[in-house]
C-alpha cells in the first residue's frame, strides 16, 4: 500500500470522496439487518481492512505507533466511532441528500471549533459562511418538521460535529501520528454494534453488502483522503470532498430513483456555497 504515498494528494482526495459517495447507496441494499447490524458487519470489515493497511505500511512500527497515539487518538477514535453510528441512522431515517449536504457542513464547523479550542480568529469572510450553511441546514429542516426525516437530519449533524472535533484534537497534537484513531473508531463502532444488535445472524448478502461498504467504500474512502490531506492545502481538501456530496445523491436517483424534496436541493446549494466561499 505504499504506492498511495506516492500518488498526488488532490487525486487521492477526489478518489475518496468517491468511494464515499456510496455509502447511502449500499446500505439502501441491505435485506434483512437493522441499523446496530449494519454498523456492526460495516465496522468490523473497515477494521479488518484498516489492520491490514496498518501492518502492511508501518510493519514492525505498528505497535508502537499506536502506542505513541495514547489517548487523544483514543478520544478522537470515540468521536470518529459516534460519526458512524449518526451516519449508519441518518441514512436510514432521511435522504441521502439531506445526509451529505449535512455532512459538507463540517468546514463551517471546523472554523467554529478552531475558533473556541484552537484560538483561530474568524474573518469575515468565514463568518457570512457559517451564517449561509446555517441558512442552509435551517431550509432542510423546516421542510421536514413533520416527518420521520427530521430525525435523520438531526441525527446526520453529529456527523460533521464529531469528526470536526477529531480535526481539532488531531491539530492539538500535530506531532502525533492519528492513524491509529481510526483504529479505534472500528474497534469501538463493532463494539456498539455487537453489544446492540439483535440478532447476530446474517445472510450471506447482508455480509457482502458489510464488506462493500466496509472495505472499499469507508476503509479506501478514509485511507485515500487521511493520505491526500498530508500534501494539500486544508481550503482545497474542503472542496475536493464536495466530491462526496455530489455524487452520493446521483448513486441513489440512477440506481434507485431516490428524489428529496425541491427544499433539500435549495438548502444544499447554500450549504455548497457558504462551503466554497
Amino acid at each position: 500500500m505504499n504506492f498511495l504515498y506516492k500518488v498526488p494528494g488532490y487525486i487521492l482526495l477526489l478518489f475518496g470522496g468517491f468511494c464515499l459517495s456510496w455509502g447511502g447507496l449500499i446500505i439502501r441494499q441491505f435485506q434483512e439487518a437493522g441499523v446496530w447490524e449494519i454498523l456492526l458487519l460495516r465496522s468490523f470489515f473497515f477494521l479488518i481492512a484498516l489492520i491490514l493497511f496498518l501492518f502492511s505500511t508501518y510493519k514492525n512500527k505498528t505497535f508502537k505507533i499506536i502506542k505513541d497515539a495514547g489517548l487523544p487518538a483514543l478520544i478522537g477514535g470515540f468521536f470518529l466511532s459516534l460519526s458512524f453510528v449518526s451516519y449508519t441512522f441518518a441514512i436510514i431515517s432521511t435522504s441521502v441528500a439531506n445526509v451529505v449536504f449535512i455532512i459538507s457542513t463540517q468546514t463551517i464547523f471546523l472554523a467554529i471549533f478552531g475558533y473556541f479550542f484552537l484560538k483561530e480568529k474568524i474573518s469575515l469572510i468565514s463568518f457570512i459562511s457559517i451564517v449561509l450553511a446555517m441558512v442552509g441546514i435551517t431550509i432542510m429542516m423546516a421542510d421536514s418538521m413533520s416527518s420521520k426525516s427530521l430525525f435523520g437530519n438531526i441525527v446526520a449533524l453529529a456527523i460533521p460535529i464529531n469528526f470536526s472535533i477529531l480535526v481539532v484534537i488531531i491539530r492539538k497534537f500535530p506531532k502525533l501520528d492519528m492513524v491509529p484513531a481510526i483504529f479505534y473508531s472500528g474497534i469501538l463502532a463493532s463494539i456498539y454494534g455487537l453489544i446492540l444488535s439483535d440478532n447476530l445472524i446474517f445472510s450471506s448478502h447482508d455480509i457482502f453488502m458489510g464488506f462493500i461498504l466496509g472495505v472499499p467504500q469507508l476503509a479506501f474512502g478514509f485511507i485515500c483522503i487521511t493520505i491526500g490531506s498530508k500534501t494539500t492545502k486544508a481550503v482545497t481538501v474542503g472542496i475536493l470532498m464536495l466530491s462526496e456530496t455530489l455524487c452520493a445523491p446521483l448513486w441513489v436517483w440512477l440506481f434507485l430513483n431516490e428524489i428529496p424534496p425541491l427544499s433539500v436541493f435549495l438548502g444544499g446549494f447554500v450549504i455548497i456555497l457558504a462551503v466554497i466561499i
